[in-house]
């Protein structure tokens, strides 16, 4: 059973005014595009492209389709575009989620909260644009420190509490714990000067996430995470605690279902210090890319960006004219177009794919066929 899928951009303020439109061969949109969602999460559904003006969860229970726990697809996809930066955030585990959510559940309406939801939030992003820029990890220990003392006296207090992981970790409470805001307010200051060959991009990305939000903690404690650009077609993959940001850039997002977010910094929004450093991974270090490999058996034509999660997994096709496809339905799928016009065919359907047009497959079984001339990403269940 097919369903093609559609949805209006959401308009964050982050978003880009090009990107999305670009995507779509559509003229500059006269506000911010941020993200496009694919799935059935009731904060923004899919519309189901079929007349009756059925959002894809109504489709869903319509049509009496499993999906997963709680009648829910367990993923949810999405274009992401961002000119400047989202918020620094890190994700909870499923245990802390689990617990975080029930000690939270009689939290009066209104109240800021930390967990929507009981469940974890593992993402992973694929840049479609040339360059996809974005904060992810706190860097190792002796880098930061060179870092900072290539800014001079000014970070001198804060290098001076960078000994190993755990002071690194600490360092991120601190600096947004509203204690630091004079060190926060002079080393911002002191980036107009700075000069660094080694870390001439990082001191060049802070100095622009400063421009963006005056006196924003999250300016310093961007600069403790590794700045990582992608190539088209690379990845990040974000565990559990793993502070990031994206900077700027179009790209692919995949995720568990889920909005629980511990923010920490370059954000209005609500930031829970105390429950941030609960979830933070502590480990400092370089963020390794996924890149894409072969797909194993029932998967021809397809790679895949190998991950072990059991939430999602994320394949990828280019066809030319001609050629064809092949990948074997393990559970409800969802098939995005990303450049050219490409036909998704499976259980007797098919529906025709342009750039951010996406199919719905219910079939537990059998097999979906790409072909035409185009790009396509297809979203599945883990195993």
């Amino acid at each position: 059973m097919l369903a093609r899928l559609t949805n209006a951009p959401r308009t964050f303020d982050w978003g880009s005014r090009s990107l999305i439109a670009a995507l779509e061969g559509r003229e500059e949109a006269p506000g911010p595009e941020a993200e496009v969602w694919f799935g059935d999460h009731p904060a923004d559904p899919s519309d189901v492209d079929d007349g009756t003006g059925r959002t894809l969860d109504e489709w869903i229970r319509d049509e009496d389709i499993e999906v997963g726990p709680a009648g829910r697809l367990p993923y949810l996809l999405k274009i992401l575009a961002a000119s400047r930066s989202l918020s620094i955030q890190a994700h909870p585990t499923k245990e802390q989620a689990e617990a975080g959510f029930e000690a939270e559940r009689d939290i009066a309406e209104g109240t800021p909260r930390n967990y929507i939801d009981d469940n974890h939030k593992p993402e992973m992003v694929v840049a479609l644009s040339d360059r996809f820029v974005a904060l992810c990890g706190l860097r190792e220990v002796s880098a930061t420190r060179e870092l900072l003392a290539e800014i001079g006296a000014a970070a001198a207090p804060l290098r001076e509490r960078i000994r190993d992981d755990d002071a690194l970790a600490d360092a991120v409470g601190w600096l947004l714990s509203g204690n630091s805001q004079h060190v926060v307010d002079e080393i911002i200051a002191a980036l107009a000067d700075a000069r660094s060959t080694r870390f001439a991009a990082e001191l060049a990305n802070a100095r622009r996430n400063a421009a963006e939000f005056p006196g924003d903690p999250g300016v310093i404690v961007g600069l403790l995470m590794n700045l990582v650009t992608l190539g088209r077609g690379e990845a990040l993959f974000l565990r559990a605690g793993q502070l990031h940001a994206y900077q700027s850039g179009l790209g692919i997002e995949i995720m568990a279902a889920s909005d629980n977010v511990m923010r920490g910094g370059l954000t209005p929004k609500h930031i829970d210090v105390e429950e941030l450093m609960r979830v933070l991974e502590r480990r400092s270090g370089p963020v390794p890319l996924v890149l894409p490999i072969a797909a194993s058996s029932g998967r021809t034509g397809f790679e895949e960006y190998p991950v072990d999660i059991a939430d999602f997994r994320l394949l990828h096709a280019i066809v030319a004219g001609g050629e064809r496809a092949d990948v074997a339905l393990s559970g409800p799928t969802i098939a995005l177009c990303v450049a050219g016009e490409v036909t998704i065919s499976a259980g007797g359907g098919s529906e025709r794919l342009v750039p951010g047009r996406a199919a719905f497959l219910a079939d537990e079984e059998g097999e979906m066929s790409v072909t035409g001339a185009g790009e396509v990403f297809v979203a599945q269940p883990g195993l």
